[in-house]
């Protein structure tokens, strides 16, 4: 996909097979949509009055019209102008890129990013115009027949109007969003991909392509020997019940020109993402229905890997290592039963009391291995519990942190880029219910409060640096006739890690 800018002040000489411009509801025009209006004598104000009411995502298609030089004059709803903000700006980028797929356009450009809004800039408008595009033009079928695969999306350009005064801004904008779209591509590419080919294996096959593809990026995938010389037992524990083998990914971003025994060097910051690439719920199974979309347990480790090829295309001035254990959990003759008591790699034993609450174990030795980098911060992103969905929905993802500078800034790079989160609760006292009678820990603390619980499992071993952790249960697919990957949270991650680089 290529990006660029328009910056030509007469909007409606602009030659385009389909130009995006905002109305608001109550018959009121943005500024662009007020150049095309007067250009054509009035036809945008008269498609207000008797066809459209400008309610938020929709659009409506003018053709030829007069003294516009574009094909196309696709009017899109923003709702009232009053409540008008960037979340209602990435919608309406979405409505064009889907309308210019949709259509089987080669290219358009959209004047939406113009609108200004409230706690939004230009960069930030343009970055939400690229990620739309790329969502718009996010397609599976690797594992479709020939016959049943769509056409790809034609769309291979995206335009945003804008002053030439504003235009560096907007480019700026336009590289980070497209980075990002990779980003999510790649994050949702993994998760719909069907667990046979999506292995452990394939996801240290992937780390390791991502290093070959970008210089700044080197890969390391342990294998079971090596897991097993790291005393990582909590999350070999997990991985025991399957054929396919665990394996434990380090993928380290280092800016270019970075010289590691640097004085000034910053420490790095740590993703953890978690690589279960099939939840069965072991010995605990999982109920049949719907067990098919398990296969999504490792989009926290997908995030993480998208986030770092976002990173690795945008070059970022700063050091970002990636850690993934990667294994599946399935039931079988040599799988954690309940009751089974492991040492994990800080040297804690962990009671099992339920092997379908597997995540924490795999995260835990995760988190030790990272104190060995020293880092700024650490981040784990999971799909690690139900409870999170109950309290939260699909909206929001649950962010759980004792660090409230971490947490202000992820929720702040979350509100930036449309990928909110939303701040629970991770006090000592829910920690009474993880107590065990015959380990140092156990791994489920009841039903009550589970999401909070889990997280106050992984604090236990995050002690040595600042740690936030999210859990995206509820966020990282959809379910039903639109299933698939939402690509979640590398927005998110990437905005964050992006505003740590000043």
């Amino acid at each position: 996909m290529e990006f660029s800018t328009q910056t030509t002040a007469s909007l409606h000489q602009v030659k385009t097979a389909a130009l995006a411009v905002g109305v608001f509801a109550e018959g009121i025009l943005s500024p662009a949509a007020d150049i095309i209006d007067h250009a054509s004598n009035g036809a945008l104000r008269e498609a207000l009055k008797t066809e459209f009411k400008a309610k938020p995502n929709t659009h409506i298609v003018l053709r030829n019209l007069p003294g516009v030089t574009a094909v196309r004059v696709i009017l899109i709803g923003l709702g009232k102008q009053d409540t008008y903000n960037a979340a209602a700006h990435a919608g309406a980028e979405l409505v064009f890129a889907n309308y210019c797929v949709d259509a089987s356009l080669v290219e358009g450009v959209s004047a939406l990013a113009s609108i200004d809004c409230n706690q939004s800039t230009l960069r930030a408008r343009a970055r939400a115009a690229a990620m739309a595009a790329g969502r718009a033009t996010y397609q599976y079928n690797l594992t479709l027949g020939k016959q049943d695969r769509a056409a790809p999306p034609k769309l291979k350009k995206i335009a945003i109007w804008c002053t030439r005064a504003h235009a560096a801004d907007a480019q700026s904008g336009l590289r980070e969003g497209q980075a990002i779209a990779n980003g999510m591509h790649l994050t949702r590419m993994l998760g719909d991909l069907p667990p046979n080919i999506c292995t452990p294996t394939y996801l240290g096959q992937t780390a390791k392509k991502l290093a070959k593809e970008f210089k700044t990026l080197k890969a390391e995938v342990l294998e079971r020997k090596e897991i097993e010389a790291l005393k990582m037992d909590s999350f070999l524990s997990v991985a025991r019940g399957s054929y396919e083998p665990p394996v434990f990914i380090v993928l380290k971003h280092t800016p270019p020109g970075a010289k590691p025994a640097a004085k000034n060097r910053k420490a790095p910051i740590v993703l953890v993402g978690k690589g279960i690439t099939f939840d069965a719920g072991g010995i605990s199974l999982k109920p049949a229905a719907n067990m098919d979309e398990m296969k999504y347990d490792m989009c926290g480790a997908a995030s993480v890997l998208g986030s770092l090829r976002a990173i690795a295309e945008l070059e970022l001035d700063r050091e970002v290592i990636a850690l993934i254990p990667a294994c599946e959990n399935l039931p079988s003759g040599r799988a954690n039963k309940p009751g089974d008591v492991v040492t994990s790699m800080s040297g804690q034993t962990i009671e099992i009391l339920n092997t379908d609450a597997e995540g924490r174990l795999v995260l835990c030795d995760a988190l030790t291995y990272a104190e060995r980098f020293k880092p700024a911060a650490v981040i784990d992103i999971a799909t690690l519990t139900g409870a999170c969905i109950v309290a939260l929905g699909h909206v929001n993802s649950g962010l759980f942190s004792k660090d409230d500078t971490l947490a202000e800034h992820l929720l702040q790079a979350g509100r930036d880029t449309n990928d909110t989160a939303w701040r629970m609760p991770i006090e000592d006292a829910y920690q009474e219910q993880l107590r065990s009678n015959f380990a140092d820990i156990a791994n489920i603390g009841g039903p009550p409060a589970g999401a909070v619980t889990a997280a106050c499992f992984l604090s236990r071993f995050t002690g040595s640096y600042p740690w936030a952790h999210l859990d995206i249960a509820g966020t990282a697919w959809r379910s039903g006739k639109d299933k698939g990957a939402s690509g979640r949270p590398v927005p998110l991650l990437v905005q964050y890690l992006i505003s740590q680089t000043s």
